[in-house]
């Protein structure tokens, strides 16, 4: 939630009390937006008329790779028009002051398309080896930290920059001799790590590869329902 408004950031977490969303909230749009372009959130609430540059930050929203479907919620208050927050990328409008009644009837919408991106986007952890080969021809390996359906994000054993397409190869798990294989896009570079989206899948891997993933996801722990868990980060 990008918001310095006290009383909106009270009654958003009241109402997510009782779901099982963290909820993080920041007060600079910049900062945000460079968060956005590095991290996946399933949904946002952008108060559009407090934070300078709010409303603008919702089309870059939806110019980002990793936040292209992320549900997002724009709080308004008579700067920017309802048609405007829309055309901007919101899937979700609301005026202040917000009330309890309208924020639960967009929520009971909204949440369980948060639910469905954050199970097409989530993350398992997984220790393996991954080998990629850049455009240029040049064989670089790593070590996978997390795993979803769209990609992964790994540590790299050297600090080469690398963008563009790569193609991607690694075991599915210790355990056995499958191996899986994809063309991939560089989503974000740091220095000794990198983030792929998946752009093609080989065909031949692509049942296995689901079912490992079932697999990961029928070991993970239950997410925590009740307190929600806050980040409160304030930025600028």
């Amino acid at each position: 939630m990008l918001t310095k408004d006290v009383g909106l950031q009270e009654v958003i977490r009241t109402r997510l009390r009782a779901t099982s969303v963290a909820l993080e909230i920041y007060a600079d749009a910049t900062n945000t937006l460079e968060l956005s372009g590095r991290r996946h959130f399933d949904g946002f609430v952008i108060d559009c008329d407090v934070v300078l540059q709010a409303a603008d930050l919702l089309a870059q929203i939806r110019k980002t790779r990793s936040n292209k479907m992320s549900v997002i919620v724009a709080i308004v208050n008579g700067r920017t028009a309802v048609s405007m927050a829309i055309d901007a990328g919101a899937n979700f409008v609301l005026g202040k002051p917000v009330q309890d009644r309208q924020l639960q009837s967009i929520l009971a919408i909204a949440l369980p398309r948060m639910e469905r991106e954050h199970r097409r986007y989530g993350r398992h952890k997984v220790d393996l080896p991954v080998e990629f080969l850049s455009q240029s021809g040049e064989a670089f390996a790593g070590k996978i930290m997390n795993v979803s359906e769209c990609g992964v994000a790994l540590i790299r054993f050297d600090s080469s920059p690398i963008t563009g397409m790569v193609a991607v190869r690694f075991g599915l798990s210790s355990a056995d001799r499958k191996i899986f294989q994809a063309k991939a896009d560089v989503v974000w570079n740091d220095t000794f790590a990198m983030g792929l989206r998946f752009l093609r899948i080989e065909p031949e891997c692509r049942s296995s590869f689901a079912a490992w993933l079932d697999s990961l996801e029928r070991g993970r722990q239950p997410r925590e329902v009740n307190p929600v868990k806050q980040e409160i980060v304030k930025l600028g």
